[in-house]
């Protein structure tokens, strides 16, 4: 079982159910209406959502139950790696979950990765406990990913996301 977490382990971090399952936390200092924004905005999402040198020339997203999502990652070579996917909940400013098992609606993916449980809890200090939470379809898959550099890539994401929300 995997336990790569952001931040230390402490009674409020989230750990992996399964070893089928990463989970990045951590705490940011804007409220979750902002970070909400940013993950549901096209123009905010192509800001911050590839590490960089990274980047995200398209971003379309229909934010509802059944809504697609098309993201595409460009790398520095300028090859591009587009993530299909549709949103099976969406709770505004709290919770957002998307699959890649669907390219649209109910369309299945030829193969399919993961599932992505984000949930955005406020805390008292007006910040947020960012919580993401990947299923994958196996453990094969959850290796792959960790060893793509699932832990650094969301932090090096996440710090992006917060400079971002800093400019306001």
């Amino acid at each position: 079982m995997s336990t790569l977490t952001e931040i230390p382990a402490s009674p409020a971090t989230p750990t992996p159910d399964s070893d089928r399952e990463l989970v990045f936390h951590r705490h940011l200092s804007a409220p979750p209406e902002r970070i909400y924004a940013a993950w549901t905005r096209p123009e905010l999402v192509r800001e911050w959502f590839t590490p960089r040198p990274w980047t995200t020339p398209v971003a379309e997203l229909d934010v509802r139950p059944g809504g697609a999502s098309r993201i595409v990652m460009r790398g520095p070579d300028g090859n591009e790696f587009p993530n299909l996917g549709v949103y099976l909940e969406v709770v505004p400013n709290r919770r957002l979950v998307l699959t890649d098992a669907y390219v649209r609606a109910w369309v299945p993916a030829e193969k399919p990765f993961l599932t992505i449980d984000l949930t955005l809890t406020p805390t008292p200090d007006g910040g947020t406990d960012y919580t993401a939470r990947i299923f994958h379809w196996s453990a094969a898959d959850r290796e792959k990913h960790e060893q793509m550099g699932f832990l650094s890539g969301w932090g090096q994401a996440t710090d992006q996301l917060e400079a971002l929300l800093r400019r306001g």
